[in-house]
């Protein structure tokens, strides 16, 4: 019976030890999440020189009027496209029109580059499999990696912009 009361005793204080570094942890947890908070609200940490760069294209985007950068806009349209894609033992088809935008100032430069641009889209789209397309979130993907491709091609301020115009998969 002494053993029993024994193992009751040293039951009933073993919680109570491991909770100790629990609330010890949670409360220091608490004070740095809360000091970092402070010293990120009062600006005790810099920012980047990119994440100024960004928040400052951010605020100049809400603050310009709404259409005050259009009047300087072009269009230049691909030619359209159609790609033969092989995968699963069928053959697909997709059909892929686009336009550029670029400054009007621009406008000529890209259209004469029109043959590289169409050449680089084609051998991109070309190397994709059909579950590359088929994809959530594809079309997102692509269009950031076809405007890159592009860009370089033409130079980076050549071109701000890819629109998809088409893009069927059949």
């Amino acid at each position: 019976m002494a053993h029993a009361e024994e193992s009751d005793q040293t039951a009933g204080t073993a919680p109570t030890r491991g909770r100790v570094p629990v609330i010890i942890g949670l409360v220091l947890a608490l004070i740095g999440g809360g000091g970092g908070f402070y010293a990120a609200f009062e600006g005790l940490f810099p920012f980047p020189q990119a994440t100024e760069r960004v928040l400052s294209a951010i605020k100049a985007d809400t603050e310009a009027p709404a259409g005050a950068d259009n009047a300087d806009m072009a269009f230049v349209p691909i030619d359209p496209l159609v790609i033969s894609l092989s995968g699963d033992g069928q053959t697909r088809h997709l059909r892929f029109h686009a336009q550029l935008e670029v400054e009007q100032d621009d406008a000529a430069e890209v259209a004469r580059v029109m043959p590289r641009i169409v050449d680089v889209l084609n051998t991109y789209l070309r190397a994709l499999s059909i579950t590359d397309l088929e994809n959530n979130g594809a079309m997102l993907r692509l269009r950031a990696q076809m405007l890159r491709r592009v860009q370089i091609v033409t130079g980076r301020d050549g071109v701000n912009d890819l629109l998809i115009m088409e893009f069927v998969l059949n």
